[in-house]
């Protein structure tokens, strides 16, 4: 038996309206995947303080990454950004400081306490 010319016509284009519907489920399923691994990407990152040094000295992150400023040392320690846009009080040996890097750029930072330490995070996409 023949399906009559209209149904054909009415089955073709529900078959490709499906198609399409998967397809955008299939690119959304894929867009949330790559949100998910950016949120990961920029999750969060440990600077030690020990020995008077931040370890590592310099970082490259990912824009939102949180990095924690932890003290290992047996002696009190800050960390300050050289352009004054985050501060930490004085940390006690185990103390941390955090402070997410939104924006791109380089955050040269010191301990006010033992000024030649030094470092650097850089924030950069990817």
């Amino acid at each position: 038996m023949e399906i009559p010319l209209h149904d054909r016509i009415h089955l073709r284009a529900s078959l490709a309206a499906r198609a399409r519907t998967a397809m955008l489920a299939g690119a959304i399923a894929v867009a949330a995947a790559l949100t998910q691994a950016t949120a990961a990407a920029a999750a969060d990152v440990d600077v030690e303080i020990t020995k008077f040094a931040f370890a590592p000295k310099e970082i490259t992150v990912t824009p939102g990454t949180r990095v924690a400023f932890v003290n290992r040392d047996e002696t009190p320690h800050s960390v300050s950004a050289t352009d004054k846009s985050f501060a930490s009080k004085g940390l006690d040996t185990g103390e941390r400081y955090e402070h997410v890097f939104d924006a791109e750029g380089d955050y040269a930072y010191l301990c006010t306490i033992h000024p030649f330490m030094t470092g650097v995070v850089h924030v950069r996409k990817r």
